[in-house]
């Protein structure tokens, strides 16, 4: 993802506009080419001496930050190591600490400061050579950390990734983020409604006209704390989307040091492409972990993972799972949050108490609270977990809310 100082947009009246690239772009397509030759003979040399090698092509300054984004996006897809005989923050202490020593000293006896002498002291004390000491004194440092492989990749698939990650960029400045989906699948709306949970993101999903839906999602500059990590989950939810036909997506972001409102759009006719592969119906590994539990641990309830979005007469309700009691034959929706706020959970729980009384659990985590704590009563149906939520808890209380 491309950080702040490398994004690059105009301004018209009151919109930002992105500069993407054209993946198409013989021009653009050769400069990758280079930084590509560069990268691939990576493995095995220092960061620095890498970057070293591309200060010529990649520049400095306003012009460069296209050139800057590439490489950093290259980057990401470097492994590194740290190669080090010895923890090097430990060398950098005992050597540090040696050389304070040795500087009074050689002061007091007015003889000039031995460097060779304090590195191979503490060579010895640690039985390394003093080369094995000079090496890994600073190793852990960002330009000497070594690459152990990289991940190739083609100029086409950069350039398409340069334009996702400049728009993932401007999302992690939002207040607010309306999608309009239509002319999918029941499948994959469904997936994405999944990927708004699996992202723990905060919102709401109405259904609107011509067989369509409407997301309405909060920004990071919306909640009250854990905005950086609220952000990167919004923006990682990008890429889902972009595997649909037919969206529309209007963006309240917050610009610039004084914050000013700007309106971000994106559209399937942009021709953003993500770089993520197709999960089609894929399931968050901690939902699935629930059902798998639940299945194995609780009797008298059996669950099931693949419940419709339920229309409500104020919106659509997606729950996680069915739970359905066979003695009695009565039905409990469960839906495992991931970031809330007090006002969103008190807001659903009345929704449903209205349209849907006697058939919901909604559980929240505290540790994805973007609040602050307070003493909550949400009243029944909402069940509070420190970690996980537990599924001989969840039926305990489907039994109560449900009457069985």
């Amino acid at each position: 993802m491309l950080t702040g100082k490398l994004v690059r947009v105009r301004h018209a009246r009151n919109q930002l506009i992105p500069l993407y690239l054209d993946p198409a772009d013989k021009g653009w397509i050769g400069v990758i080419e280079q930084l590509l030759f560069t990268f691939r003979g990576s493995p095995g040399r220092t960061r620095g001496e890498v970057l070293e090698d591309l200060a010529d092509l990649v520049g400095e300054g306003p012009r460069s930050l296209v050139h800057r984004g590439l490489l950093d996006l290259l980057e990401d897809r470097c492994e590194f190591e740290v190669t080090a005989d010895h923890p090097p923050d430990e060398l950098r202490d005992r050597v540090f600490r040696a050389a304070v020593e040795a500087r009074a000293a050689a002061a007091a006896a007015g003889t000039p400061f031995d460097r060779a002498a304090v590195v191979g002291g503490v060579a010895a004390e640690l039985k390394l050579a003093p080369e094995q000491v000079e090496q890994g004194l600073f190793a852990d440092l960002k330009d000497e950390r070594r690459v152990l492989q990289f991940k190739d990749t083609t100029p086409e698939w950069l350039l398409n990734r340069y334009n996702v990650a400049l728009a993932q960029a401007i999302l992690l400045r939002s207040a607010a983020m309306d999608v309009r989906v239509w002319g999918e699948t029941p499948a994959r709306f469904r997936q994405l409604f999944r990927q708004v949970k699996f992202h723990k993101l905060i919102g709401t999903i109405h259904q609107s006209a011509g067989e369509s839906y409407t997301l309405k999602l909060d920004g990071p500059l919306s909640l009250f704390a854990s905005t950086t990590k609220y952000g990167l989950q919004l923006a990682q939810f990008l890429p889902t989307l972009l595997h649909c036909k037919a969206f529309d997506l209007h963006a309240s972001v917050r610009w610039g040091t004084e914050r000013k409102e700007k309106l971000f759009q994106l559209s399937a006719s942009d021709g953003l492409r993500s770089h993520l592969p197709d999960f089609g119906t894929f399931t968050p590994p901690e939902l699935q972990l629930f059902a798998e539990s639940f299945a194995a641990k609780v009797k008298g309830w059996t669950i099931a993972d693949d419940p419709h979005p339920i229309p409500l007469p104020d919106g659509v309700w997606v729950p996680d799972f069915t739970l359905t009691h066979p003695a009695s034959g009565k039905q409990v929706f469960v839906e495992i949050f991931g970031f809330w706020r007090r006002g969103d959970i008190e807001t659903l729980a009345r929704r449903l108490r209205k349209h849907l009384p006697g058939r919901f659990v909604l559980c929240v985590g505290e540790q994805f609270r973007a609040d602050e704590a307070g003493d909550d009563d949400f009243g029944n149906g909402v069940y509070r977990y420190k970690r996980t939520p537990i599924p001989d808890e969840v039926a305990k209380l489907a039994a109560v809310v449900a009457g069985v």
